[in-house]
């Protein structure tokens, strides 16, 4: 009996010890032996400059920019555009900086013999049939491209899908060769015409200047099942169209740069793996020496763009496969910028399904962790979330509305704020600079634990930091400069679990203050209004 009080004493002891650390706090025990994970912004040694973090207006906007009341698309609107502030200091919307406008392939004024069975998944033309031209046309997403202009933004980018069906080999905006672009030779102008077409109408009609026409969409993929618009395409027809586009641009004074080649998956822009023709998209189209090179066409804008799905898991994956990308690139004979220029979560691993629905802090830190590896392990000089706006019940998007095409409810998510705490503080231009660490660990070693990257304006006197909590901990932190002068206060901003905490402000802080940053949040330090 005696025995039995003694180990139960001991169990309990063990289990106070356990709960306590023995007195020592979070950062002790999981982050590297430190009373506080200490962190310092070199402000010396910069990165990438950043261009822009943005979204696509596919394929919600053309029912609800056209048909849902004022009060919800300006809500929307605000939540995705907006640097305003309200009462209480706390961000009305996440700021994007750029904003793509899906260039439609007709498949809606076909309906249901268009072969695409969701409707929301079918978009219309300008170009209803060869030559002739509907500028009244996609209604919906004009509105939300004014939106985005009046709240701020000025970074646009056409994007297709499909070329126009008037024009496509099968009359559908969909493949019917798993292989082959869906396009004949004889109509690689009248495609190339459409699009400066499209360019110069939409500033001349909307005050709208595209800085990006992006003609190919996910060319490894077969796009032969009519889930939507899609084509794929080799290399070489890549090349041949990207050749006519250029020369239209000219001839028709298009300002616009061409952005290829939007790979699938980020591997694909180094090796093939087993698409033979539509991969090592980097060394084909900017090699010199390459048959399919591009690099030096006018109108070839200096950067290569690809998609970060399937290349996001296990951690291991996700740091090599950017790391990959970083070498590649830094490999080739002229400098490029990287783009990430869509995601949304289509895995199904041990920590995310792509399936249901979920507006928590789960997918918001997930996708988090991508932007992160995307910005540090790749130099992301962009970061592009697919659906700015979804009615399904998946990942997908940013704010969530009822799939109703003329009327419903609107919802917001915790990946909108999580997103937010880059959008809205890491401004175009800022460029990334290193963060060293007092707990010895390299970038790739904090994917399960606290992220930190950080951004400084050319002249020195912005500076933004933003912190991913990983962990189920609060974990104390402190933050540093060096060769960053007269930072005299700063500003945070949470985004968690807690329903009031969606990219809140939390307060002020001087270089050196002790904060915490609780179990499962991301918090935005900055100067920045």
């Amino acid at each position: 009996m005696e025995n039995k009080k003694l180990m139960n004493c001991i169990w309990i002891a063990m289990c106070i010890f356990s709960i306590t650390g023995c007195g020592k706090d979070d950062a002790q025990s999981d982050e590297g032996g430190a009373s506080h994970l200490e962190i310092t912004v070199k402000g010396n040694e910069t990165r990438q400059t950043i261009h822009s973090f943005g979204a696509s207006d596919a394929w919600t906007c053309q029912f609800v920019g056209k048909n849902w009341s004022d009060g919800k698309k300006n809500q929307i609107a605000d939540w995705l555009f907006s640097t305003g502030l309200d009462d209480q200091q706390n961000p009305e919307g996440i700021g994007l900086t750029a904003w793509r406008f899906n260039i439609g392939g007709g498949s809606a004024e076909q309906g249901t013999s268009s072969g695409i069975g969701d409707e929301w998944r079918r978009s219309e033309s300008f170009m209803t049939d060869v030559d002739t031209y509907d500028w009244n046309k996609q209604a919906g997403q004009r509105w939300f491209l004014k939106a985005a202009k009046q709240r701020g933004v000025n970074q646009f980018i056409g994007f297709v899908n499909s070329p126009p069906v008037a024009i496509t080999k099968n009359g559908k905006a969909f493949s019917s060769d798993k292989n082959q672009y869906n396009l004949s030779q004889e109509n690689y102008t009248a495609f190339a015409d459409y699009l400066a077409n499209v360019t110069n109408k939409m500033k001349e009609r909307e005050g709208i200047s595209f800085e990006y026409i992006s003609p190919f969409n996910e060319p490894q993929w077969d796009w032969t099942d009519g889930g939507q618009e899609g084509t794929p395409a080799q290399n070489s027809e890549i090349a041949a169209v990207s050749k006519i586009i250029d020369q239209s641009f000219t001839n028709h004074a298009v300002s616009a740069k061409l952005e290829v080649p939007e790979s699938a998956q980020l591997n694909y822009l180094y090796d093939d793996d087993n698409k033979a023709g539509r991969g090592s998209q980097i060394n084909a189209f900017f090699n010199p020496s390459s048959p399919h090179y591009i690099g030096d066409l006018p109108h070839m804008a200096q950067k290569i763009a690809g998609h970060s799905y399937y290349t996001t898991w296990p951690l291991n994956k996700l740091s090599e496969t950017r790391t990959n990308v970083k070498n590649a690139i830094e490999g080739n004979s002229k400098p490029l910028e990287f783009w990430m220029s869509e995601y949304c979560i289509l895995e199904d691993n041990n920590e995310i399904s792509g399936g249901g629905r979920d507006l928590s802090m789960n997918p918001a830190l997930y996708v988090s962790r991508v932007v992160f590896s995307d910005l540090v392990f790749a130099n992301a000089s962009s970061w592009q979330w697919w659906l700015a706006i979804s009615p399904y019940d998946y990942k997908d998007g940013l704010v969530y509305i009822d799939n109703n095409k003329n009327d419903g409810l609107i919802y917001d998510s915790k990946l909108l704020w999580a997103f937010g705490n880059f959008s809205r503080f890491i401004r175009p231009g800022m460029k990334r600079v290193v963060v060293a660490r007092n707990d010895g660990r390299s970038e790739v070693q904090t994917l399960e634990g606290v992220m930190a990257t950080a951004f400084v304006s050319d002249d020195k006197s912005k500076v933004s930091i933003v912190i991913i909590n990983y962990k189920e901990n609060k974990i104390p932190v402190k933050v540093n400069f060096e060769n960053i002068t007269d930072i005299q206060q700063l500003k945070y901003y949470l985004t968690d679990g807690k329903p009031a905490n969606n990219l809140s402000y939390q307060g002020t802080m001087v270089p050196g203050d002790s904060f915490e940053i609780p179990a499962r949040s991301i918090i935005t330090i900055t100067n920045q209004d």
